[in-house]
């Protein structure tokens, strides 16, 4: 089957996942970390793109990425392939590194790339690694002033959104990254997460199974009250999204949210 073209950013921005093979580690000692950064280096000039923010986790990465020349897979291709390179010499490795190609979403809003940039930086605090003013692997502290030297992220296009002097814009940003995202399920920020996609196809079968209904035509055929109650019993599901259970059942999206957030 072949790859389906990649939908291009309005904005050329675009969160990008790298994911270990099988969710193996893809990182095991700090000259890892600082090889895969070093890479990022040498690609960003090579290729002409900009970091706005960044996090390496032991199995994955994630990056926003300013696409200013639509660079984006070769970009991202040669940072795979010299990093695996790399990666197989010191370690022996045979096999693929990285789980298929990377994932990109395109980020066409100032509301979605500040949550992102937060969401982001907020990971291993949420992996319970470390809190996230004390993570070296991240861009947080270069946005807020420290790792000076070894800065690799353009903090020009975010930071100035948190107030006009740098000094101001640092205090905001900080302040910004002590809370979670209150609306992290209602907007779908679930999708940033590295989880085993379901196809539809299992998803069909996992709400077949919940319900214990044999065909998902049986929903439509419910009254409003109980139709909603077997939504929510589907929110839960791993894997999936609001869109897709709207897509695998028929059931209107809107409809869908509605039953969530009524709960």
């Amino acid at each position: 089957m072949p790859r389906m073209a990649r939908k291009v950013s309005g904005t050329k921005v675009y969160h990008i996942i790298f994911r270990g093979n099988d969710k193996q580690d893809i990182f095991f000692d700090s000259q890892d970390y600082k090889k895969y950064l070093k890479e990022i280096k040498v690609t960003k000039e090579k290729y002409q793109y900009e970091i706005l923010a960044y996090c390496l986790m032991s199995n994955h990465v994630h990056l926003i990425v300013f696409d200013k020349n639509d660079n984006l897979s070769k970009a991202m291709q040669s940072l795979a392939v010299a990093y695996s390179s790399y990666f197989s010499k010191k370690y022996d490795k045979v096999g693929h590194l990285f789980q298929n190609r990377f994932l990109s979403k395109n980020v066409e809003t100032k509301e979605y790339l500040l949550q992102l940039c937060r969401y982001i930086h907020q990971n291993p605090a949420k992996a319970k690694i470390a809190s996230v003013d004390n993570y070296n692997w991240s861009s947080y502290k270069e946005y807020i002033g420290l790792k000076l030297k070894e800065r690799i992220t353009n903090i020009n296009t975010i930071l100035p959104m948190f107030g006009s002097s740098r000094e101001q814009a640092i205090k905001n940003f900080e302040t910004f990254h002590k809370y979670e995202n209150e609306d992290y399920n209602k907007n779908e920020y679930v999708e940033f997460e590295i989880v085993d996609k379901l196809t539809d196809e299992e998803l069909k079968q996992a709400i077949e199974k919940i319900l214990n209904i044999e065909n998902l035509i049986e929903i439509k055929k419910y009254n409003s009250d109980i139709r909603d109650k077997c939504i929510i019993k589907l929110k839960n599901i791993k894997g999936t999204t609001k869109t897709q259970i709207a897509r695998v059942t028929g059931i209107n999206r809107k409809i869908i949210e509605r039953a969530i957030n009524k709960e």
